[in-house]
């Protein structure tokens, strides 16, 4: 596929949109957040230009057909508050696995739910996946609490799954079919 970008997608409060590099000053705030990075993979952001070189790279993967990421726009502000989409997708076997981000100020409001809900749709429906998987740390409860809302069932812990920031770690598993969404 040459060059991909995500189509705009709307839920009751929230614009699901392409990223660019004019969101890396919305993205600072809420990526040097350390509460935010203690459960993701990268590091807290450590100044503006971090934020552009992730919104480079997101572009590079744009162009490149292999990026699956929306910015999750506050309607009520304009303001960029977060990311949802597939961080893979393997197109053979029609699974992606979803992951999202949130600024601490916006976490308890059922956001990422709302807009996990509208990614998933948009997986099933037009990336024809058959299976969506979502992992997070033990710890993480607001993310099990999100992976729950929106149907997915537990399938397990895998043990020591993810070696990141110096450290494994156990991760739960959770997953939705097809199936299980069109019911």
């Amino acid at each position: 596929m040459d060059g991909w970008i995500p189509p705009t997608l709307e839920t009751e409060r929230l614009v699901l949109r392409a990223m660019s590099l004019n969101d890396a000053e919305d993205m600072f705030v809420y990526a040097s957040d350390p509460n935010v990075a203690r459960y993701v993979t990268w590091p807290a952001h450590q100044s503006v230009d971090d934020s552009t070189g992730f919104l480079r790279f997101i572009e590079q993967r744009y162009a490149a057909g292999d990026a699956y990421d929306w910015g999750l726009v506050l309607k009520a502000t304009g303001r960029l508050v977060g990311t949802c989409g597939y961080v893979k997708w393997n197109k053979n076997h029609h699974v992606g696995e979803i992951g999202y981000a949130l600024g601490s100020d916006y976490w308890g409001r059922g956001l990422v739910t709302e807009a996990t809900r509208k990614v998933i749709d948009f997986g099933f429906t037009e990336m024809q996946l058959n299976r969506i998987e979502a992992w997070c740390k033990l710890e993480n409860l607001g993310s099990e609490r999100v992976m729950q809302k929106v149907g997915m069932q537990f399938e397990g812990v895998a043990r020591q799954k993810m070696f990141v920031k110096g450290s494994y770690h156990d991760l739960k598993q959770y997953a939705i079919l097809r199936q299980d969404w069109v019911k």
